[in-house]
């Protein structure tokens, strides 16, 4: 106790110097000071944060674009199961599993054959990229004995690597790839396909939706496509529910009906999440709406690169986002598989400012998704575990923006009565910053969470405080023991 109290005599002390140049919410640049030796010091006062669990998880990305070693990635997944359970992981979200038409190089986003997990042998190989059905059933199980559920990515959209056939309905074209039986890249028998089952067919030239691979773009509107997709009690949806998936992620829904993931989850049910490749929150909310499902929020990926990177403004940040309009339906995200190939970089959030990314999304409502290399990345592994830990335990009750200018950024989670809630503190500007607010607290030594400030403060009788934040960096601030 002898040391906080010094620690608060040299905060009153710092404010006594800033007395006259601080106004109530005002803001100026000040050079930050340090306290040699503070911050172990500090580590002494944190909360035991297990008292505080408020049930919120997040999901794992497990995997990224041409992941390796070919045929060993469930293998690689297994092992890592029991420390992002620890972390606050419970669900993984797997790649497509079935056979792809680029064989053991194919990422599943080629879907040949669904009933084909990696035993038999077509397309060159007899494993998928990443394994055999029973690395498969033995990740699942492992997976469920950490408490984590499974989620898998189904490609509903578009086929590849049938056999070629002549579509009636294209005059003239005889390079449509449409037949998919025993004999032509679907060895399972399974689920048989062929050019009456794309567009054009005998129902219509195309539905209103998005074509993604033109000439075997799946009709859904098919009984037979709908039988085998998830309506028969051996469909392609209760095959997988069978092999032990708990949900799953729509790969570009923009190319069906939102009524096509209805249907789906009302006859097996578990957590899902559609790709709606699409910025605009009204857009993504309007999918939801009609699917009934959760969805990947791209407008909040899209405002923080760019209030990030694009402009290097924060007040982007007042934008849309479906988080805002859902946050119960809203699935968050840093990075995935897509954006971190993609070579625009307006399509990604820089390796630099990636943290102060996962800060806001981890501090805010909505379902965070972690990336699988941002995880592994060990530049990044201790700030995210962190975070994640703030996450399932102080990001809790209504939000409140507090301060919000090009550089600066500062929410409020009001907490309940069992529980502190926190401030995030934002500043992408080069100096470091101070500013008063009013917080929640009132007479309560506080410290920042992330570490990224080795200062104790001490908020007033009525809950003001000088909170302070590192340049180009962020700080979450909570009440201290």
């Amino acid at each position: 106790m002898e040391n906080v109290n010094k620690y608060i005599v040299l905060g009153k002390a710092v404010l006594g110097v800033f007395a006259m140049a601080f106004l109530c919410y005002s803001c100026e640049e000040v050079e930050q000071v340090a306290d040699p030796g503070l911050l172990s010091e500090q580590e002494d006062l944190r909360l035991d944060l297990k008292q505080y669990d408020n049930g919120s998880r997040v999901m794992m990305q497990a995997f990224y674009w041409d992941v390796e070693p070919i045929g060993e990635w469930y293998t690689v997944i297994n092992s890592k199961l029991a420390d992002w359970s620890s972390s606050g992981v419970d669900r993984i979200w797997l790649p497509p599993v079935s056979k792809g038409q680029s064989g053991m190089f194919s990422m599943g986003y080629d879907p040949s054959d669904y009933f084909d997990l990696g035993e038999f042998d077509q397309h060159g190989t007899v494993e998928t990229r990443f394994g055999s059905r029973v690395e498969l059933e033995n990740l699942i199980n492992q997976a469920h004995d950490n408490d984590i559920e499974v989620i898998a990515d189904v490609v509903l959209g578009h086929n590849s690597g049938g056999g070629k056939q002549d579509n009636p309905f294209r005059p003239g074209d005889t390079e449509v790839f449409s037949l998919f039986n025993e004999a032509n890249g679907n060895a399972s028998g399974k689920f048989n396909r062929t050019n009456e089952h794309f567009h054009p067919n005998d129902i219509h030239e195309n539905d209103e939706q998005a074509l993604f691979f033109e000439k075997t773009d799946l009709c859904h509107d098919q009984v037979y496509v709908q039988d085998w997709l998830w309506k028969r009690d051996d469909s392609v949806a209760e095959y997988y529910k069978k092999i032990g998936f708990d949900g799953w992620r729509f790969d570009y829904v923009k190319s069906f009906s939102p009524n096509v993931v209805k249907q789906w989850n009302a006859k097996v049910g578990g957590f899902s999440v559609g790709e709606n490749f699409d910025g605009n929150a009204e857009v993504l909310k309007k999918w939801v709406d009609e699917s009934g499902s959760p969805a990947f929020d791209f407008a909040c990926f899209y405002k923080l690169e760019e209030a990030l990177d694009r402009f290097n403004d924060l007040t982007y940040l007042e934008g849309d986002m479906l988080r805002k309009i859902y946050p119960d339906k809203a699935v968050t995200f840093v990075a995935n598989h897509d954006t971190e190939k993609d070579k625009n970089v307006n399509n990604k959030i820089s390796f630099s400012n990636k943290m102060l990314a996962y800060a806001y999304m981890l501090t805010h409502d909505g379902y965070p998704t972690i990336f699988y290399s941002d995880y592994e990345n060990l530049t990044f592994q201790k700030t995210l575990k962190n975070l994640m830990e703030i996450h399932s335990t102080l990001a809790t009750g209504p939000i409140e923006v507090l301060k919000l200018d090009q550089e600066e950024y500062i929410m409020q989670r009001e907490g309940s009565a069992n529980n502190p809630g926190l401030i995030l503190y934002m500043n992408i500007g080069r100096r470091a910053k101070s500013v008063e607010v009013q917080s929640n607290w009132l007479n309560k030594n506080i410290i920042d969470y992330t570490g990224n400030m080795d200062k104790v403060l001490q908020t007033e009788a009525m809950g003001k405080v000088l909170l302070e934040v590192p340049a180009k960096s962020f700080a979450i601030w909570s009440i201290a023991k």
